[in-house]
């Protein structure tokens, strides 16, 4: 009995957790990567970036800093999804929370790279061992080496959406509609993200794939932690 109840308690924790961690998480995401990435980075054009990074210091480190907050969501949504998730099928949700702890992982690689491009963008002893194009080019490298580990990190992402999916279809209380948008959402990541890795010359294609799987890719996962949130701790029996 006090197993059983220390199960339920556990459980509810949990989806607390995650509904919390997934709200900040697209909170912070929509800062560091819709606007404060958006604002600094012209894609192709090194020198109206590097102008950009230079002008906004604060909104660069602030970047950076979101995604240190999201990288630690993240490892935090892979534990409560496996703890609320481990009755339905205990070795599925453990591979789930590992492909997130993967994904993670390869997120960390790549917000190094934003580290980098930092370091050489205002320590000034840089400014005077490179000439400008040099640094103006290493920087644009960074961003883009940055957009491709985490593009590759993605694919993995899709992974463990299609594992939590399947979860929650399997499952009597989360709705149905949940597991089908992120199941949709796992498709989305896995064949956009492979396509701009190994596909790129098919960029217009993959561009009509985004619009294609916009709503799951952003519904898919968000509504679960809303409905965690909301309704999921509450359906812990």
């Amino acid at each position: 009995m006090i197993h059983v109840q220390k199960e339920k308690s556990d459980r509810r924790l949990s989806a607390l957790t995650a509904g919390i961690s997934l709200i900040v998480m697209a909170l912070t995401a929509f800062f560091a990567y819709g606007y404060a990435h958006g604002s600094l980075v012209v894609q192709g054009d090194p020198k109206a970036t590097w102008d950009h990074i230079l002008s906004s210091e604060m909104l660069f480190k602030a970047e950076i800093l979101g995604w240190l907050i999201i990288l630690i969501c993240d490892i935090v949504v892979a534990w409560a999804f496996y703890i609320y998730l481990r009755p339905i099928h205990k070795w599925m949700s453990l591979l789930g929370a590992c492909f997130r702890l993967v994904y993670s992982a390869v997120l960390g690689i790549a917000l190094l790279n934003l580290i980098f491009a930092m370091q050489l963008s205002y320590n000034p002893s840089y400014l005077s061992a490179f000439t400008l194009d040099q640094l103006q080019a290493n920087v644009m490298l960074f961003l883009e080496v940055f957009d491709t580990v985490w593009s590759i990190g993605l694919v993995i992402f899709g992974g463990h959406l299609l594992i939590v999916g399947y979860l929650a279809l399997k499952s009597d209380s989360i709705p149905k509609i949940i597991g089908l948008l992120m199941l949709l959402a796992s498709i989305g990541y896995i064949v956009i993200h492979l396509g701009s890795a190994l596909l790129p010359q098919y960029d217009k294609i993959l561009t009509i794939l985004d619009y294609v799987f916009i709503v799951p890719m952003t519904a898919g996962e968000l509504g679960f932690g809303l409905w965690l949130l909301f309704r999921g701790w509450k359906s812990v029996s």
